[in-house]
């Protein structure tokens, strides 16, 4: 099975020789110099904010270069803050290469480092997930009253901000805009707003052409030199919900590219959401290894190197 014949190639934590910044769910990350940062996409998998035991093969590389692809095709909008994705073009010296590079090869980022925003920027495009359930009870997702009579899954009427707060532990927190702005200036707050629907907009129309509707996502920004910066990782299956398009069907939940395959799994334990995560069964990782290549294929015509 290609959870077992993999199992060697993935990579749960990433140990180079450079002062380490910080260990996300997902992300290895390093100081290179003062102003550059190498960010290195394992294949840990997080469900409900808890890391599961079990990496998924390949799933680092496709985070990486889904994250690439979209900075680069919407270079002309934003800047942002990607330099290479190229190891051999990171300035790094031939030994470091030789020895780290088979490790960190396609799913590492050598950035500008710059100072994140205290905000998430949530996009919706349909209504799904917490968002469904916020709808059921008050007909509102995160301060957005809506029509009466939508259906789960259903597409919103137009695309809605939704920002939430970045939280250190447990679960992020939905914001309205208000708070956006009194965190960050009413300036700042409105070209995120913009800006993050925009990008949504442009990626998800880019997105259906190739077969997949982007649901909703979430983009991060920050601040370099004092101008606004694309950040972290763009329209990728970990920060977006991604179904195909092909049995998009409204009224129930839909079949899934990203990690809802792992949620679905999870959620159907006897598990109370707390550490230490549930073991992943064969099966589950083979289907969401899968899942993320096949996306990363339906986006960028290729297939992962």
């Amino acid at each position: 099975m290609l959870a077992e014949s993999r199992k060697n190639d993935a990579v749960l934590q990433t140990n180079l020789p450079l002062p380490v910044v910080g260990r996300g769910k997902v992300r290895d990350i390093y100081a290179v110099g003062d102003d550059k940062l190498l960010i290195v996409t394992t294949d840990r998998l997080s469900a409900f904010d808890v890391v599961l035991p079990n990496p998924i093969p390949n799933k680092g590389k496709v985070l990486t270069q889904i994250s690439i692809f979209w900075f680069n095709h919407f270079q002309n909008l934003i800047q942002h803050h990607l330099i290479t994705g190229d190891i051999h073009k990171m300035g790094f010296a031939k030994d470091f290469v030789a020895q780290y590079g088979p490790q960190i090869e396609g799913r590492s980022m050598l950035v500008q480092r710059a100072k994140p925003l205290s905000v998430e920027c949530v996009v919706r495009g349909y209504l799904a997930g917490s968002g469904w359930k916020d709808y059921q009870k008050t007909q509102a997702v995160c301060g957005h009253q809506l029509p009466a009579g939508l259906r789960q899954c259903e597409k919103l009427p137009q695309f809605i901000f939704t920002p939430a707060t970045k939280e250190e532990t447990g679960h992020d927190i939905n914001i309205d805009f208000d708070e956006t702005v009194k965190r960050e200036g009413e300036e700042i707050a409105a070209r995120i707003r913009d800006l993050s629907i925009e990008i949504y907009t442009k990626g998800a129309e880019y997105a259906a052409q190739k077969g997949i509707i982007i649901a909703d996502t979430k983009f991060e920004f920050g601040l370099r030199g004092g101008n606004l910066i694309l950040i972290d990782e763009v329209l990728t299956p970990d920060s977006s919900r991604f179904w195909p398009k092909d049995v998009y069907e409204v009224g129930h939940d839909q079949p899934s590219y990203d990690k809802q395959i792992v949620r679905n799994y999870v959620e159907s334990l006897n598990w109370d959401k707390k550490p230490p995560a549930p073991e992943l069964t064969p099966e589950v990782i083979e289907k969401t290894s899968q899942a993320y290549q096949d996306v990363f294929k339906r986006l960028t015509g290729k297939d992962l190197a």
